[in-house]
């Protein structure tokens, strides 16, 4: 760490023990009082750790609100890459919603969708393949492994037919830059009321595809929260394919969950299988594609 040109102002250096990624975290206050967040990865995460650099500093120029990129580089005699980023002060969306009314959660909703559509300004690389190729490439090995391996339930058949009749709605879809986990426990809410994204280091499909697919963790639990966030990023004027495709993410993100859950999570397996289950509820076993969860009275 002695090598990051920044160190010798670093004053106080707290390791964050929260959140899935494998890469080491650190909180940095420096003798100026600035505050940083400085993440630590193997190094041969070297080329996708500079990808992401790079991203966020053009997303930063297109206005999105998130931690600003300061310095990135190698380390620990070059065993190491790092990333160093301005700190964002505030609280988790998640942890605020419960403490608002619904029409709080509606009017931040609206700004996360509207953040998450500034998002998608930032295109996809010109050498990405077609968004249906890929996105298959990852899902039918895991609908395989489902039909193989998975746990069957009341419903499976109805989530199996309706992805397997409606593969054309993935043709021709545009494709752009993804956050890749753009969900409340990775929303900021400072305390200036604004909120700020902060994690953009998950690797889904190389974090770039259909936009519309960054949806696909959107929070149901607040209703009113979703329902802005879905309204914010269309303006409220929502296209009829978007529910499809909403309903067709989210079902096969879920069906192809289990048979991970099964053998790495087996104490998530009944809350993967509940999800399934939901999900044939909000759309009434596939036949309505505008979710029951979806509040269009704030409009």
């Amino acid at each position: 760490m002695i090598e990051i040109p920044l160190y010798d102002t670093f004053s106080k250096i707290e390791p964050i023990t929260k959140g899935m990624s494998g890469d080491k975290k650190y909180y940095i206050e420096t003798v100026e009082g600035k505050h940083f967040l400085l993440r630590i990865a193997d190094f041969s995460e070297y080329a996708q750790k500079e990808i992401e650099f790079e991203a966020m500093k053009h997303l930063v120029a297109r206005g999105v609100p998130m931690p600003s990129p300061i310095d990135f580089g190698t380390c620990n005699n070059s065993k190491c890459v790092y990333t160093l980023l301005s700190w964002v002060d505030g609280v988790e969306v998640e942890a605020i919603l419960p403490t608002l009314s619904k029409a709080e959660q509606y009017t931040l909703g609206i700004e996360a969708g509207e953040i998450l559509r500034k998002i998608h300004t930032h295109p996809a690389p010109d050498i990405v393949d077609n968004w249906a190729e890929r996105y298959y490439s990852v899902i039918n090995p895991r609908l395989k492994a489902f039909r193989s391996e998975g746990i069957p339930f009341v419903g499976d058949t109805i989530i199996l037919n309706y992805l397997e009749s409606n593969g054309v709605l993935l043709n021709n879809r545009p494709q752009c830059h993804h956050h890749g986990d753009y969900h409340m426990g990775n929303m900021i809410h400072s305390d200036t009321g604004r909120l700020s994204i902060i994690d953009w280091h998950t690797v889904d499909f190389n974090n770039c595809g259909d936009p519309w697919y960054e949806f696909n963790r959107i929070g149901i639990e607040f209703p009113a929260f979703a329902s802005g966030q879905i309204d914010g990023y269309f303006d409220h004027e929502i296209p009829e394919k978007f529910w499809s495709l909403l309903a067709y993410y989210l079902a096969a993100s879920a069906i192809t969950s289990i048979v991970w859950a099964k053998y790495f999570a087996p104490e998530g397996l009944q809350d993967i299988l509940k999800l399934n289950t939901d999900i044939l509820r909000w759309f009434d076993d596939l036949k309505n594609t505008v979710p029951t969860w979806y509040l269009n009275d704030f409009s």
